[in-house]
C-alpha cells in the first residue's frame, strides 16, 4: 500500500495517522472531520501528513479505522452470495428478485464501537450452529456520498438463523464482534478503482481449513450504484463505510468455530486477521429443561 490512514491508540490516547513507505505522519484531524468536509479537502489534508512522513508508528495499538461512522452493507450482489442464500434458506425466489431488481438489498451491520480491528477477535453466536465470515471490500464514503477511501471487511453471518427465516436477518448480521474492518483506509485517490481481488483462509490449530477467492468484477452492481442507493434517504453527517458483499461463501459443511483465525488479503487493501469467540449466552439465560 502506498499510503494509507491508521486509527491508532497509545495508552488512553487515540490519534489518526498516515502512513506512507513506511513513513508515519500525524493528521491533525479526526476521519470524521475528514469525511464533513468535500473530498477535495480531505485529500489536501492527507497528503499534507503524507509529505511531512518520517517517524515511527505513533501508536502501539491499531484500531478499526472508523470512530463515527456506521457500517452498513450490501448483500446479494454476487450470484455466488445469491445461490448460498437459497442453499440456507429454501426461498430460492425472493433471492432470485433480490439479485435482479433494481433496488439492492441494503442493511445496518454495526454501530462504531461494535466493529473491531485487524488481531482483534471477531464473533460468532451462541445460538447459532452455522456461521461464516464474509470478505468485502468497504466504501468509505464522506457526507457528500463521494468515495474517499476503500477498506477490507469481514461481515460475521449466521447461515442457521437467516436461514430459518428470512426476517431474522438482524439476529444473524447485528450482534457484538460481528464485523471486522481494516487494517487500514486506502485513499480511493491511490489506488486503481478495481477490480479487487480477494482471499479468504480459515485456520483451525494452524491448518488452512477453508480457502477461496473472488473478484469485484463479478459483481451484478458496481460501487457507485450501492452508494447512491444508502444515500437516497439517508444523511450521513461523519461519513459511513458501505460493505459491498461477498463473492466467497463456503460450501454448506463448513462453520466458523471459536478459535479459528480468518484472514482477508488484497493487494491493494493490505490483510485483515481476526481470531474467532464465541458471542453470548445460546439459552439466553434459561435453565434448558
Amino acid at each position: 500500500m502506498p499510503i494509507s490512514i491508521h486509527h491508532l491508540r497509545s495508552g488512553t490516547t487515540t490519534r489518526w495517522a498516515v502512513c506512507q513507505d513506511g513513513r508515519w505522519g500525524e493528521l491533525d484531524r479526526t476521519l470524521a472531520d475528514l469525511l464533513a468536509v468535500p473530498l477535495g479537502q480531505a485529500r489536501t489534508a492527507v497528503e499534507a501528513a503524507a509529505r511531512d512522513a518520517g517517524g515511527e508508528m505513533p501508536g502501539d495499538e491499531m484500531l478499526p479505522p472508523v470512530d463515527r461512522q456506521e457500517v452498513w452493507a450490501a448483500g446479494v450482489t454476487y450470484l455466488r452470495s445469491r445461490d448460498g442464500r437459497k442453499e440456507e434458506s429454501g426461498y430460492g425466489a425472493l433471492y432470485d428478485r433480490v439479485y435482479e431488481s433494481d433496488r439492492p438489498e441494503i442493511f445496518f451491520k454495526a454501530s462504531p464501537w461494535r466493529v473491531v480491528g485487524d488481531r482483534d477477535a471477531v464473533g460468532i453466536r451462541s445460538d447459532s450452529g452455522w456461521d461464516v465470515p464474509e470478505a468485502e471490500v468497504g466504501l468509505v464514503l464522506n457526507a457528500a456520498g463521494e468515495l474517499f477511501g476503500y477498506t477490507l471487511a469481514n461481515d460475521m453471518s449466521s447461515r442457521s438463523i437467516e436461514g430459518e427465516n428470512p426476517l431474522y436477518l438482524p439476529q444473524a448480521k447485528i450482534y457484538d464482534r460481528s464485523c471486522a474492518v481494516g487494517p487500514a483506509i486506502v485513499p480511493s485517490w491511490a489506488v486503481d478503482p478495481g477490480p479487487f481481488h480477494l482471499g479468504l483462509r480459515v485456520l483451525r490449530e494452524g491448518r488452512e481449513v477453508y480457502a477461496g477467492t473472488a473478484s469485484t468484477s463479478a459483481m451484478a452492481r458496481g460501487f457507485e450504484d450501492l452508494a447512491d442507493w444508502l444515500f437516497r434517504a439517508l444523511t450521513f453527517p461523519a461519513g459511513v463505510l458501505l460493505l459491498t458483499g461477498t463473492g466467497v461463501v463456503p460450501d454448506a459443511d463448513f462453520t466458523a468455530r471459536p478459535g479459528d483465525t480468518i484472514e482477508i488479503t488484497s493487494a491493494a487493501l493490505g490483510t485483515l486477521t481476526n481470531p474467532v469467540i464465541a458471542i453470548g449466552d445460546a439459552t439466553g439465560g434459561k435453565e434448558q429443561q
